[in-house]
């Protein structure tokens, strides 16, 4: 399994030229060709941002997605893209936004591969390894809804059959086509460390524990057997345009989603205190990675080497230093507005990932 220092989540800051080519797609002013010529310009450019700025492991920018869920979404027949539950987003000073969710209103049905287009063309671009995300069957979840789902699935379980095995066959096609690296992005798992929200899936008829058993046994059947893929777990606390949605330390989910999860590198935002301390870290098996989002990805502070050096060193005195890694906290561009950074710092943040962990691990 690739050490793969310096990693990146995902997402990066859309440039303006395509946030105005989708616009104009969608407004039936602009025609696909020309679209997708301004889409693989910004792959381009995605791509070669990331290698300048030394990382181990590059993505495409998910600059072919409107949101980091949009393969799911815009792959599968089914979906009223706008239509879910209303969750909203926060920062420290009380501002907030509410983001209109997805949700299920129809049997799904596959129109195309969710990621093969993205991963081939990453693949024929770039000099450095490549890797893809998908979301987790504990994100689609969140995309039904009692009321306005039971008419396509009498059962969120029944919904999540079709999940997983849509993800189940996409994992199979991108092994096939070479990817060695997938993400499966994870935030609703941190969702259920904050009380405020494992409330509200009780009131829309849900366990919040008996949800984190079965998505565990979910995602394990998605990983499937694929020798020579590694496969990562992302867990953050929300991030839409640099506002969160949840708050807690790992405690309430280390021991069963470090565990049994087969998971090879976890991906964890550790960016402030929100995210509790490395204690939790401890239930990390002896043969998993785990690479710590110290870099935020919401705010334009700079963080220096040395400061990442020390947190590095903190979590090293619990999970062995040859088992760690480092990358931002989350995507930049988690939807297509984006966090509230410029792409100038986004390119600063990039590179203080890629010198620390030149400085730590050599190479």
């Amino acid at each position: 399994m690739p050490a793969y220092r310096s990693d990146i989540v995902g997402s990066l800051l859309r440039p303006a030229y395509l946030v105005e080519a989708r616009q104009g797609l969608e407004g039936g002013r602009l025609e696909p060709a020309e679209f997708k010529r301004l889409e693989d310009r910004a792959v381009d450019e995605a791509i070669e941002l990331q290698e300048r700025a030394g990382l181990a492991v590059v993505t495409d920018g998910e600059m072919r997605r409107y949101a980091f869920f949009g393969h799911l979404i815009e792959a599968l027949d089914g979906f009223d893209k706008f239509g879910g539950w209303a969750i909203p987003f926060r920062n420290e000073q009380g501002a907030e936004l509410v983001f209109k969710r997805p949700v299920v209103v129809e049997r799904l049905r596959w129109r195309r591969s969710m990621c093969a287009e993205e991963w081939v063309y990453l693949r024929g671009h770039a000099r450095r390894p490549g890797k893809t995300t998908l979301i987790s069957a504990q994100q689609a979840a969140a995309y039904y809804d009692p009321d306005r789902s039971r008419a396509a699935y009498a059962t969120r379980d029944a919904y999540l059959a079709d999940v997983v095995d849509f993800t189940r066959r996409e994992v199979a096609e991108l092994a096939r086509l070479g990817c060695t690296y997938i993400q499966i992005d994870a935030p609703q798992y941190a969702a259920l460390l904050d009380a405020s929200i494992r409330e509200g899936y009780r009131q829309r008829g849900s366990d919040p524990e008996r949800l984190v058993d079965t998505c565990i046994e979910m995602d394990n059947a998605v990983i499937g057997d694929h020798p020579g893929v590694t496969f990562g777990l992302h867990i953050c606390r929300g991030n839409n345009q640099s506002m969160f949605y949840a708050s807690g330390g790992y405690e309430p989910i280390a021991e069963r989603v470090f565990r049994r999860t087969r998971f090879e590198r976890f991906l964890l935002e550790y960016d402030d205190e929100r995210s509790g301390s490395f204690e939790p870290l401890r239930s990390v098996p002896d043969d998993r990675i785990v690479v710590l989002g110290l870099v935020t990805t919401k705010k334009p502070r700079l963080e220096t080497v040395e400061e990442l050096r020390e947190r590095i060193e903190a979590a090293a005195k619990i999970v062995p230093r040859e088992r760690l890694a480092l990358s931002p906290q989350c995507g930049f561009a988690s939807t297509l507005e984006g966090n509230r950074i410029s792409p100038e710092t986004q390119q600063a943040k990039l590179e203080v990932v890629a010198t620390t962990a030149r400085a730590v691990w050599g190479g």
